[in-house]
């Protein structure tokens, strides 16, 4: 897997578990302290995160970091 395979695979799971915990952007994004935009550049796969950012999204969406990791059948 190339990296915008990935960056695209962690977009799409953002996105998924925000919408399910019925989540803004702009909520999500006061959730882990940093600006909406940067929520709607992960989402878009345009934003290369760090493995820091990706834990605190995980904690703040509640689920295992994993999650943000796997491929959707």
């Amino acid at each position: 897997m190339d990296e915008k395979e990935l960056f695209n695979r962690i977009a799409l799971n953002v996105r998924v578990e925000r919408t399910i915990k019925r989540l803004t952007q702009a909520q999500l994004a006061e959730l882990i302290n940093v600006h909406e935009k940067y929520i709607g550049k992960i989402e878009t796969g345009k934003q290369n995160i760090t493995i820091k950012t990706l834990n605190k999204l995980a904690s703040a969406l509640n689920i295992d970091i994993c999650r943000l990791l796997e491929e959707k059948s």
